[in-house]
C-alpha cells in the first residue's frame, strides 16, 4: 500500500534532497493521515460531511510555552477556528534522520506534547509518528552545502542539485566535509528510545499516553535515491503498522464520540 511516508519520499526526490529544517514532511504526513482517515473511517467521514468537525495544521496550544499541534481534528468554533476544549484527534510528527544524537530532543518534544495535549483534552485520540533514518551516513545539504552556495545558487542548481539523490557516489568524496555519520546501531537505539514513550490501552483516557505510536524506517542520505525500505533492518512492517494505526484511531474515535 501507499502511505503518507511514501509521499514524503516522493517530495524528497522532486526537491533533490531532504531538508530537515523545514516542516514540509510533517504537513505531508498530517494531510496523508487525515485523507486516509476520511476514506477508511465512516463515523469520522460522516461528522466531517455534517460539518461537526474540521481539521487544522500547526495549531498552537494554550499555556506559557505554546506548542504546535501538527494535525488537529475537532469541533470548530462559530468562527471556524479550532475549539481546543473539543479536540478529537491530535497527531504529532517527528523525524530523526540526519543525526541520531537528536533522538533525545525529539523524544522530549513528544513527551512534552503528550503532557500538554492530555491536559487540554484527555479524551482526544493522541498519535505520534517518527521517521527514523537507517542510512549510516548522510550528506548534510541544508546545513553545510547550500550555505556555501548562498551567493551562487544558480551554480548549485545547475551543478549540484541534479546529482543529489541520484546515486552519484562521487558526492561523498567531493563534499566529504559535509557528511554526517551515524553508527550502525543508531537506528535500533533510536527505536528503543521512542518505545519508551508512554502509551495507553484502548478506553483508558485517564492514563497519560499516546493511543498509537508509529515508527517508520526511511533510507535518506541525499546521495542515493530515498526510500521507505520494505523489508528493513528494524523488522518494522510499515504497511501493516500504518493500517493498524488507522484502524485503532477509527475504533477509538467511534467509541469516544459515537457510542
Amino acid at each position: 500500500m501507499t502511505t503518507p511516508f511514501d509521499e514524503v519520499i516522493n517530495e524528497i526526490k522532486k526537491r533533490g534532497f531532504h531538508n530537515h529544517r523545514l516542516e514540509g514532511h510533517s504537513d505531508s504526513v498530517s494531510l496523508g493521515i487525515f485523507n486516509d482517515l476520511v476514506k477508511n473511517c465512516e463515523p469520522l467521514r460522516a461528522d466531517l460531511a455534517a460539518g461537526k468537525i474540521a481539521y487544522w495544521l500547526n495549531v498552537r496550544t494554550p499555556g506559557a510555552r505554546k506548542r504546535k499541534i501538527d494535525l488537529l481534528i475537532g469541533e470548530p468554533t462559530a468562527k471556524g477556528s479550532p475549539d481546543l476544549d473539543r479536540l478529537r484527534i491530535c497527531v504529532e510528527n517527528k523525524s530523526v534522520v540526519t543525526a541520531h544524537r537528536n533522538r533525545d530532543a525529539r523524544f522530549d518534544d513528544l513527551n512534552e506534547a503528550l503532557q500538554v495535549l492530555h491536559r487540554v483534552k484527555s479524551e482526544a485520540v493522541l498519535v505520534a509518528t517518527v521517521i527514523i533514518g537507517v542510512a549510516e551516513r548522510v550528506l548534510n545539504v541544508p546545513d553545510k552545502i547550500t550555505p556555501m552556495y548562498k551567493k551562487r545558487m544558480g551554480q548549485f542548481q545547475k551543478k549540484v542539485l541534479p546529482r543529489l539523490s541520484s546515486g552519484d557516489s562521487k558526492l561523498w568524496n567531493e563534499f566529504d566535509w559535509a557528511v554526517s555519520k551515524n553508527r550502525p546501531d543508531d537506528p535500533r537505539l533510536t527505536v528503543a528510545k521512542f518505545r519508551q514513550l508512554p502509551t495507553r490501552p484502548p478506553g483508558h483516557t485517564h492514563v497519560i499516553g499516546y493511543d498509537y505510536l508509529l515508527l517508520v524506517p526511511a533510507y535518506i542520505d541525499n546521495v542515493n535515491p530515498p526510500s521507505i525500505p520494505r523489508p528493513n533492518s528494524l523488522g518494522i512492517d510499515v504497511d501493516k503498522e500504518y493500517q493498524t494505526m488507522l484502524t485503532q484511531i477509527c475504533k477509538a474515535y467511534r467509541a469516544r464520540w459515537h457510542l
